[in-house]
């Protein structure tokens, strides 16, 4: 099953199961209880929202083997996460702004699961039980500010720096599933999420003996080799087979900002 968040015209968020060509509204919440109703509106003629409101992103850093060898990085002993601003957060077809900040401001095509119960010192072993589904996402990134400041806060928190979507997919296997992500119509990156570092139950486990996880917060669960610059006039794709394609255009933002040494 497919389920999102949008809007259609003049209408308030609401949250929908998508259907072939259209979206039926759901009452309630699709995280908890819902029930359908008899609206539906065109797929086409819908925006579509980040299609959850996380209270925190957990990404993941370094997953991948070759991802870790292009940008110079130890393999971990253990995960390495840090948390990405829900504010960041845009939906499929929203633009990523880039900052006038130098330096490149890179694309990072994610899996990012999504939470459907809350989590607290999960097993391994029971770890796929709290998941609700996986969706995209795109953990853009201001290299700059990761060599300046050695850690990841500010290079990945700037407004638009999480597009993610288009929408939920309840129905696949996190072993299934490979990411790729594409700009301008070229592949960059292609990875397989059965050979990251450390798998979706291994990530949910680690994470929730450190913070308490609730429904829709999302884990993103690191990017594959083949990152790369955004330009203004960009079209940048996360695509997870299975899932869906989440599409971003790439503007630049007209105010500046100041870089600190």
């Amino acid at each position: 099953m497919r389920f999102c968040r949008f809007t259609h015209g003049d209408s308030i968020p609401c949250q929908g199961l998508i259907e072939g060509s259209r979206i039926v509204e759901l009452s309630g919440d699709f995280l908890g209880r819902f029930e359908r109703t008899e609206q539906w509106v065109a797929l086409s003629a819908a925006r579509l929202l980040p299609p959850v409101a996380p209270s925190k992103i957990v990404a993941v850093g370094v997953n991948f083997l070759k991802h870790a060898a292009e940008m110079g990085k130890a393999l971990p002993e253990e995960p390495k996460i840090f948390l990405k601003a829900p504010s960041a957060l845009i939906g499929h077809r929203d633009p990523v702004v880039l900052p006038l900040v130098p330096g490149a401001i890179e694309h990072e095509a994610e899996v990012a699961v999504v939470i459907g119960q809350r989590a607290r010192h999960v097993s391994v072993e029971r770890a796929l039980a709290y998941v609700f589904g996986y969706t995209c996402l795109n953990d853009v990134t201001a290299r700059i500010y990761q060599k300046i400041d050695g850690v990841y806060a500010r290079a990945k928190g700037f407004d638009t720096f999480a597009p993610m979507g288009p929408w939920i997919e309840t129905e696949v296997s996190w072993e299934a599933l490979e990411v790729e992500g594409w700009v301008n119509g070229t592949r960059r990156q292609h990875g397989a999420l059965r050979e990251a570092i450390f798998s979706v139950p291994r990530i949910i486990s680690f994470v929730s003996r450190v913070m308490t996880l609730f429904p829709g917060d999302v884990i993103s669960m690191g990017t594959p080799a083949g990152v790369g610059p955004l330009q203004p006039g960009d079209e940048v794709e996360v695509r997870v087979p299975g899932v869906g394609s989440l599409s971003n255009p790439v503007i630049a933002e007209e105010i500046p900002v100041e870089v600190s040494a």
